[in-house]
């Protein structure tokens, strides 16, 4: 056929995409590498309690006040806890500090085969236990406010209904809460008479992160299997879009195993059974009394949510019995509640709001600059060893320590240069510890 036969207006549109598949063509190889290059969890943090199960990272601040309370991050026990911290412009971390906050996370380490028996009241009354009790020596506070993501928040649940006087406010986001006929596809799938995870940990003893991503990826497996790369390519040429995407993609399959007992109690008791929400739930013999929840409770859920939906979450609120239950329900999915930029730019200022009006202490105040004695009425503390400035935790206070810098007086008059070099420390995070200690 002789191609100036063809309409004038499909000569023109097939002349414009050509141009445009020329033109992504050509950038295709720049963005591959740059794809494969991108990083994640860029926020400055410091390990300040380790164990084979888990690393209790510590944020260093973007203010140079903080709120009283600071705010233990719980995530769920399935994938890698940087989505919360996956660009600065995408990080909930980063809001939270921004927000005046000072912020710790639990990031779960991937369970070894002799860790399959780890069960829920392990990861709950051992682990977040120790992280709550490390944070409140930390910081000589009695409770802290505790903010808990998917699975991490239902945990986060658990503990407050285990350890209420260590909590102050808390805050469960797109967390599974109760499970009549309410939680959507996943408890269908994950029900008595569909699923038996029993079956799975007896085979495999930790489920493994690829079990569980082909689940997750089968749920909607036309946007997972076709209409993102489509998407990736319309927009091969925004540069920051191909980075996120990058970003994205790595989060998804950097999967880690789930301990076996765990995952199954959590199966058993949660979805199948619906103890949480029934007060039916034990963990190693202790009663998990939603009774106790009395404090401040926010849940943050998304309306768009096909893992935890609203109504999985929402009615939890109606038996409990603390007077200030908040929710806030937003237009976003399981994951952009963390990750999209309207998330960022309405939700997450909201949440922050919403922690600081209930984080004002009552007792002696933690104080983050140096004061002296009395100028406040007695309701400060004065800062005399280093460790008691904000954002040197142990380690780096043996650091200093083997410097011959273990009070304040003596790093304001050390030389930032000199002694960041001698440490290998940023000098910018080393200046910022000398301004606070003046």
């Amino acid at each position: 056929m002789n191609p100036f036969t063809f309409p004038l207006d499909l000569q023109r549109r097939t002349i414009k995409h050509t141009a445009e598949s020329v033109k992504k063509a050509t950038v295709a190889p720049q963005r591959a590498k740059r794809m494969a290059e991108v990083e994640v969890g860029q926020t400055p943090s410091e390990v300040v309690y380790t164990t084979p199960q888990f690393e209790l990272l510590h944020y260093e601040p973007l203010t140079d006040e903080q709120h009283n309370v600071p705010i233990l991050v719980v995530y769920a026990l399935i994938n890698r806890s940087y989505i919360l911290d996956l660009q600065p412009d995408k990080s909930v971390v980063r809001r939270l500090l921004e927000n005046g906050f000072d912020v710790y996370l639990i990031d779960w380490n991937e369970p070894s085969r002799l860790d399959a028996s780890l069960s829920l009241g392990d990861y709950v009354n051992r682990y977040i236990d120790t992280c709550v009790d490390a944070i409140r020596e930390r910081d000589g506070l009695d409770d802290v406010n505790i903010l808990g993501y998917c699975m991490g928040g239902t945990m986060s649940t658990m503990y407050a209904a285990l350890h209420p006087e260590k909590v102050r406010n808390l805050g469960l986001m797109a967390t599974g809460l109760c499970f009549d006929d309410t939680g959507g596809i996943l408890e269908q799938w994950g029900s008595s008479e569909q699923y038996d995870p029993a079956t799975v940990t007896e085979t495999f003893g930790n489920v493994p992160a690829e079990f569980l991503a082909v689940g997750f990826a089968q749920m909607d497996p036309v946007d997972n299997y076709v209409t993102k790369y489509v998407r990736l390519y319309d927009n091969l040429e925004d540069e920051a879009q191909v980075e996120f995407f990058a970003r994205m993609e790595r989060w998804v399959r950097d999967g880690v195993d789930v301990a076996g007992e765990a995952y199954r109690q959590f199966i058993e008791d949660i979805y199948q059974k619906n103890k949480l929400y029934r007060n039916d739930l034990y963990l190693d013999g202790h009663h998990v009394d939603i009774e106790n929840l009395t404090m401040p409770v926010l849940q943050i859920v998304g309306s768009f949510d096909h893992l935890i939906p609203p109504e999985a979450s929402k009615p939890f609120s109606d038996v409990i019995p603390s007077e200030e239950t908040d929710i806030f329900e937003f237009p976003a999915g399981h994951v952009g509640m963390a990750v999209s930029g309207k998330a960022h730019a309405d939700l997450w200022p909201r949440v922050a709001t919403w922690f600081a009006e209930r984080s004002r202490s009552q007792q002696t105040e933690k104080q983050r600059t140096r004061t002296e004695p009395g100028t406040d009425g007695g309701l400060s503390k004065r800062v005399d060893a280093v460790q008691d400035l904000n954002g040197i935790g142990p380690a780096y206070a043996d650091r200093l320590r083997e410097a011959g810098i273990e009070t304040v007086e003596q790093l304001i008059a050390a030389n930032p240069s000199k002694l960041a070099a001698q440490l290998d420390i940023p000098e910018q995070r080393l200046t910022s510890w000398v301004e606070q200690a003046k």
